[in-house]
Formats: C-alpha cells, sequence, structure tokens
C-alpha cells in the first residue's frame, strides 16, 4: 500500500492591520513590512514555520499558479529578497516529477517524508493561494489586484 501524505497550512498576520493600504500599492517597504508567521505540517508534523513577507510570499503563488497548465506543471520556488544565502535551494519549493511531486525547503524544522501525489499537492498550493488572497485582502482591506505588479517577485536565489 502507497504511503499517503497530508500538508496543511496555517498563517498568522502579524503586522498591524493599518500598516498597509490601496494607496500604497507601489510602495515596496510598506509591502514587504506585511509579515505573517507561515506554518506548513505533514501529517500533523510540523515540516516548516518562519516569519514571511506574506505579499511577497503571495506572488510567488500567484505567479506560479499562472503558469500551469493542463499538460505542465511547473517547479514552484519561493526565494525572498530579504534574504540572500541560496547555495542549498529555495526558502520552500515544489519539484514535480512523474505523477508526483516532492516540497522541500531549506528552512525545514524536521526532515520528513514529502512526496505527494500531483494531482493533490498542486490543488493544496492552489488552495493556499486562494484563501491567502481572500484573507489578506480582509484583514488589510486591500485589493491585491492593485498590489500584484508592484510586489517584488524573485525568480531565483
Amino acid at each position: 500500500m502507497e504511503h499517503i501524505n497530508k500538508i496543511s497550512f496555517e498563517y498568522n498576520f502579524i503586522s498591524d492591520k493599518g500598516i498597509i493600504s490601496n494607496k500604497d500599492k507601489r510602495d515596496i517597504p510598506t509591502i514587504l513590512a506585511v509579515e505573517a508567521t507561515l506554518t506548513i505540517k505533514i501529517n500533523n508534523e510540523l515540516y516548516f514555520e518562519t516569519e514571511i513577507a506574506i505579499l511577497e510570499f503571495y506572488k510567488a503563488l500567484y505567479e506560479w499558479k499562472q503558469q500551469i497548465k493542463e499538460n505542465h506543471i511547473p517547479e514552484f520556488h519561493y526565494y525572498t529578497i530579504e534574504y540572500g544565502d541560496y547555495e542549498d535551494g529555495a526558502i520552500l519549493s515544489i519539484i514535480p516529477f512523474s505523477n508526483k511531486a516532492r516540497v522541500r525547503s531549506i528552512w525545514e524544522e524536521q526532515n520528513l517524508y514529502n512526496v505527494f501525489a500531483l494531482d493533490y499537492i498542486v490543488n493544496e498550493f492552489t488552495n493556499l493561494e486562494k484563501k491567502l488572497r481572500q484573507a489578506i485582502e480582509e484583514h488589510y482591506n486591500i485589493n491585491l489586484k492593485k498590489f500584484i505588479n508592484h510586489i517584488p517577485y524573485m525568480t531565483n536565489g
């Protein structure tokens, strides 16, 4: 019987609600100052937990989701301009292979078996993008469509 992994995400906004408004859509320092703690669990065990620039992370998810095609799932990599050493890889990645994918992080809390069915992991990360967009817009009372072209985005370390 094949081992089936489950992944779950939690995010907790730590920046004050008033830190950003729609008028800040081109203000890069303000955009990067919006932070949240992102927690990822695999089979209910802590895999990843850190404070991140949540709009930057959202932009990485958004850009990746735009590149997904029916017959092509690209790798996902999240880098931040606030961190410089990527010799070991990205802060968070999805590496597809055949009909599976591996989740990787240079900041993993523990080394867990993290191979997932490709459809499952793509669905979980695209749902995260959707939920995160709603949560950010509601919490900070902003429209991310106005920000998306101005959020810094690193494609590789």
